[in-house]
């Protein structure tokens, strides 16, 4: 019987986990093309999507290493962008079946994303892992084989074709922060502020010497901090638009 139930939440998960595996091979296709014209082989920048699971830390990381970042300014830099993972799996370990064996926990948090947190954290009652199981297997090759993809062709088409579908990231990075930003007050602040920062950075004498990776890190820990200490939410709060 437990069988059974595992098999059916498994193939649940699974068809749940198409719609990202989908939208994971369009971006990780454009990783891999940075990857490839960045130096590193087609099997490096696979690897790291198989192990990684993080597009923006994925990204962040690949502008440390073709700029030969430290081991420090790489260890902060995921550390900060990927701390969120952190906390949703401690969300969903509260929501997984009772008495789990540990390796169960730490498989799923393995897989943790936004997109699969989002799937998981919304099913009803208990949560069980077979669920995760079957959206990962979707969302982790659709995220590897894009990358695959991605490198390969960053090998054979000519430098201009691949320097233009490499927007392609800004293009997500757009998509993702307009809609919220549009319906939340606080939200535009955050970005107008990461983006008034990051200018200052950029252009601004001595600022402009800082490594990527850093700026990273210290727009990060501002823009939040002043967004958490003047627009705070508290619990159960929606925020106002």
């Amino acid at each position: 019987m437990e069988q059974k139930i595992n098999k059916r939440q498994f193939i649940r998960g699974l068809h749940d986990g198409v719609p990202i595996a989908l939208g994971y091979f369009a971006v990780s296709f454009t990783f891999g093309m940075m990857a490839v014209s960045g130096g590193m082989s087609v099997w490096q920048a696979t690897l790291i999507s198989l192990t990684n699971l993080t597009s923006a830390g994925q990204f962040a990381g690949l502008d440390i290493m073709v700029a030969c970042g430290s081991l420090w300014e790489m260890a902060l830099t995921q550390l900060i962008i990927n701390l969120r993972y952190s906390l949703m799996s401690f969300s969903v370990s509260q929501k997984l079946e009772r008495n789990l064996a540990p390796w169960h926990r730490y498989a799923v948090a393995f897989g943790m994303t936004d997109e699969i947190f989002g799937i998981s954290i919304s099913q009803p009652g208990r949560l069980n892992p077979f669920y995760n199981y079957g959206a990962m297997s979707a969302a982790i090759p659709g995220w590897t084989l894009g990358t695959l993809v991605g490198a390969m062709a960053g090998n054979i088409m000519p430098g201009f074709m691949a320097s233009a579908l490499s927007v392609a990231i800004y293009g997500m990075f757009l998509a993702l922060i307009i809609p919220p930003a549009k319906k939340h007050r606080a939200v535009c602040k955050v970005v107008i502020g990461a983006m008034a920062m990051s200018s200052l950075f950029a252009y601004m004498p001595l600022l402009n010497r800082v490594s990527s990776g850093f700026v990273i890190i210290i727009t990060t820990l501002v823009v939040a901090g002043a967004a958490a200490y003047f627009c705070p939410v508290g619990d159960g709060e929606e925020e106002k638009p």
